[in-house]
């Protein structure tokens, strides 16, 4: 059966959302309500537009070669479960693209939600915590020094993602500006 994500954005390449070049995907909607948060725009379940999963892995797809590997950020993508399983595991299956996810959640809390085992299977990194304003670091893809980096597979180390640049200014083909990344320019 094939689920729709809520998402609040698609970036098909960026260089500050992990190692390489990378698609980008924001879910909307989070619950966590982590005070500080960069992205309080993703938080209502009201806004963004469901978006199929086909839909979403096509557009990955008709990147080729141009991107190493795609970063799933939010809102909270865990909140969104049976799609990002969906995804996750169409990725898996269609690509050799690698996969970074951030979550408000540790290890352990998504480790316990549903499908939580098995979407981690699909992840080769996974950055978990909840975001703390007072432990701001803003570096190495960490938002506050609480959060934890976590190599799932093989394919990156510590210094691959040491070495993501903190920020980065996009021009969109429609003349948009996007700042992106995990201590944007303000």
């Amino acid at each position: 059966m094939n689920k729709s994500l809520l998402i609040h954005q698609f970036l098909p390449n960026s260089r500050a959302n992990g190692p390489g070049v990378r698609a980008v995907v924001w879910v909307q909607g989070c619950s966590l309500g982590c005070p500080g948060c960069y992205n309080p725009q993703t938080h209502s379940f009201d806004k963004g537009n469901w978006t199929p999963v086909e839909e979403i892995v096509n557009q990955i797809l008709q990147l080729g070669k141009a991107i190493e590997g795609i970063t799933i950020s939010g809102g909270e993508p865990f909140q969104q479960p049976e799609a990002l399983y969906q995804f996750l595991g169409e990725i898996k299956a269609q690509t050799s693209l690698s996969t970074l996810v951030f979550s408000g959640y540790s290890l352990p809390e998504v480790q316990s939600r549903p499908l939580g085992k098995k979407i981690i299977a699909y992840i080769d990194v996974l950055i978990a915590g909840r975001f703390n304003q007072q432990k701001r670091v803003a570096h190495g893809l960490l938002g506050s020094s609480n959060k934890k980096i976590h190599l799932l597979s093989d394919r990156y180390s510590g210094e691959d993602i040491a070495s993501v640049p903190e920020a980065e200014l996009i021009l969109t083909p429609e003349g948009e500006i996007l700042i992106s990344g995990i201590d944007p320019l303000l």
